[in-house]
């Protein structure tokens, strides 16, 4: 007597000739002659016959098409429709792959190469992370309008500014990465967002910095010949970053000239071309002085391997008693610039890596004002180490 379920074999769905093979229990083989077969599910509902496909035959197994029938047919039993429930679950899916979490992980993947360290230290994600992902994670991103983004950001928008700040900027980045996925998006709703939400109310704290009358002082101090001290030296001389500082390799620095890659520059500036950092006579001997720190090529090895870390020069401040931090002698070097000396704001600015005018106007100055900054850190040098003149007169030259 033939079973009626499980009559097929595996070795018969393999070998069967063109033609159609009860399984038992609706499920069905329709096998081609080009050797190839479908899977089919018969099944009644509300008194219609219906046929639903279960797959290829060459990619789903006689177990496995055993097992989808079995699943469907209990749908069949709840009285649902399975051909209409696995469309609603496929619908369900694909809003799930746009889920503004989904999106947002995407997004950040994209831009991981050019963030500090890989962006590992997490801080370009945290803000989305913590106030936006919460509230919004599981809508899909092609549903967010600015009463959404009002809504998850108004508790911390006027009591933490830079974070909320920060927040609604990197979410306009995330729907620019969903429509440039092909996401019908509102790139607006940021925009939108920040006009519901008015003005901070929070004021922006700055970097703390140091007076530059009182640079001389600090530098002084900078005497112990510790891999913090020598570092922070040669982060005043140059008034650099501090990425591209812990990232200086020796086969960048020829004599009194470092040039740094484009990558250990500021991402966001969009820079693609490398930075060329004149070294005074102070910096030259401070190079000299780090040479026995050398490691791997780094001028700042890590202990652990790789670069110093980026809280080596925050926590000999911190310990040493100070208030002020390693990136404020940026602002320290250009208010110098700006009330010691007669320097042109464009020198001043490209010392610091700041680009000035409009794309135009830069197209048609093709110059970075190297021989001018030469002479400027020179006297930048002289005046931390106790040279005379405070006030830099700029000789007016060609750069």
């Amino acid at each position: 007597m033939m079973r009626a379920t499980n009559r097929l074999t595996a070795l018969q769905v393999k070998t069967a000739s063109p033609g159609k093979y009860n399984d038992g229990n609706g499920l069905w083989l329709k096998k081609r002659s080009d050797g190839g077969g479908q899977w089919i599910l018969r099944f009644t509902l509300f008194g219609r016959r219906h046929e639903m496909g279960l797959g290829s035959a060459l990619d789903v197994s006689l177990r496995e098409a055993r097992e989808l029938a079995s699943k469907w047919r209990e749908v069949v039993r709840q009285g649902k429709d399975p051909i209409k429930e696995r469309e609603r679950l496929k619908r369900e899916a694909s809003k799930a792959d746009t889920e503004l979490a989904v999106i947002a992980q995407s997004a950040f993947e994209a831009r991981q190469a050019e963030l500090k360290d890989d962006g590992k230290a997490g801080r370009w994600f945290s803000p989305i992370e913590l106030h936006v992902l919460p509230k919004l994670g599981k809508v899909p991103v092609e549903e967010i309008d600015q009463q959404d983004i009002k809504a998850a950001l108004a508790p911390i928008w006027h009591t933490k500014g830079e974070t909320a700040k920060k927040a609604m900027e990197r979410l306009g980045i995330i729907l620019r990465h969903a429509a440039a996925m092909g996401l019908e998006v509102d790139l607006m709703a940021t925009a939108k967002a920040k006009e519901l939400l008015g003005r901070s109310r929070q004021e922006t704290k700055h970097i703390p910095a140091l007076a530059w009358q009182q640079m001389p002082a600090f530098y002084s101090t900078l005497d112990g010949g510790t891999r913090a001290e020598l570092a922070l030296r040669l982060l005043i001389l140059t008034a650099v970053r501090s990425k591209s500082l812990r990232y200086a390799r020796w086969a960048d620095i020829s004599d009194d000239l470092w040039v740094i890659p484009a990558e250990y520059m500021k991402g966001k500036l969009g820079t693609t071309e490398p930075f060329h950092v004149p070294l005074c006579a102070e910096a030259v001997s401070v190079l000299k002085e780090l040479k026995p720190f050398e490691r791997d090529g780094w001028v700042f090895p890590g202990r652990d391997g790789g670069v110093m870390s980026d809280m080596t020069m925050t926590k000999y401040l911190k310990d040493e008693g100070y208030d002020f931090r390693p990136h404020g002698f940026r602002s320290s070097f250009r208010t110098w610039c700006a009330e010691a000396t007669d320097v042109p704001r464009e020198v001043a600015e490209a010392a610091i890596a700041h680009k000035t005018g409009s794309k135009v106007e830069r197209s048609y100055r093709r110059t970075d004002f190297f021989e001018r900054r030469r002479v400027l850190m020179e006297r930048w040098g002289n005046f931390l180490t106790g040279g005379q003149g405070a006030v830099v007169q700029m000789a007016a030259s060609h750069a």
